[in-house]
């Protein structure tokens, strides 16, 4: 009985010391500099630098992830070739007319529904916590978000680019050369860059990516259909002409069917800038507000 009472007096003693000992313990400046990064911290990054590292950031999500590239490849192959194929001998007479017609339209309405899926992306970080990690990192707040957009601006490009090589195969020959098939691609993917900010702000409000979607679908189907990509709006009741005009999709498709076709009007143009600034604008700041509070 006293050997066990004096092993437990010992661990006692022991415990005891070290104890004291954590307490008291006051490493020197050699110590630390040796666990410690050596020289001075870095500079805060600027908010284009950060801005482009998360955009490269979803950029490297393709790469490890191919398949998100469907929706810019295969998607918009499938939409050109079964509308002009379909309604081109019953809209325009033959099929070659008609896609000299509908490919700007079909160009814009691809890039414009694959908008959608930034907000879904965002949802699915914030459901896997990744948005966590980034709020707690010293950069400027919003660019986590352009990120996104910017990594997303690229998939833009690749559809415009892949329907309009389609288009050049199936007979499509464009007026205003390569300067304004140029300018259009450019004035597409920055159109699409104001608009996808509706769907982060989705993407944030919602619970699930399949909520996200559904919304995005409600939004994007009448704003595309319901516009001049598959026909002149003058054969429409006067009622829905009113809603074209109104309609910032397809404000976008007489920009870019003018710039592809060498007769773009400089009030299209300037309703389009409008537009992308008032998208900006308001979806962006409901965008920020929704995401410093989450």
């Amino acid at each position: 009985m006293s050997t066990a009472a004096e092993t437990t007096t010992t661990d006692a003693e022991r415990a005891a010391d070290t104890a004291e000992a954590a307490d008291g313990f006051e490493p020197d400046r050699a110590t630390l500099a040796a666990v410690l990064a050596p020289g001075e911290r870095p500079p805060r990054p600027s908010p284009l630098t950060a801005s482009t590292v998360f955009g490269w950031r979803a950029m490297l999500k393709i790469k490890h992830v191919p398949e998100q590239l469907f929706d810019v490849t295969v998607f918009p192959v499938m939409m050109t070739l079964m509308f002009t194929y379909l309604f081109g001998g019953a809209l325009a007479g033959s099929t070659s007319e008609y896609l000299q017609f509908l490919l700007p339209g079909i160009m814009v309405m691809s890039v414009v529904m694959t908008t959608m899926y930034t907000g879904v992306a965002v949802n699915m970080d914030i459901a896997k916590g990744v948005f966590d990690r980034f709020r707690t990192l010293p950069v400027w707040r919003p660019s986590a978000m352009v990120g996104y957009l910017l990594g997303d601006m690229l998939r833009y490009a690749i559809a415009s680019v892949v329907i309009l090589t389609l288009g050049l195969v199936l007979g499509y020959r464009p007026d205003g050369g390569p300067v304004g098939v140029v300018l259009a691609i450019l004035l597409l993917v920055g159109f699409s860059f104001a608009f996808s900010w509706i769907w982060t702000m989705f993407g944030l409000l919602l619970r699930s990516e399949k909520s996200v979607m559904g919304i995005s679908m409600m939004v994007i189907f009448p704003a595309t259909f319901l516009s001049n990509i598959m026909v002149s709006p003058d054969t429409m009741p006067g009622w829905l002409q009113g809603f074209v005009d109104v309609n910032p999709v397809a404000r976008l498709v007489a920009a870019v069917r003018g710039l592809m076709d060498g007769n773009v009007e400089a009030g299209q143009l300037l309703w389009v800038f409008v537009a992308a600034g008032v998208l900006i604008g308001v979806f962006g700041t409901l965008t920020m507000r929704l995401y410093n509070r989450k």
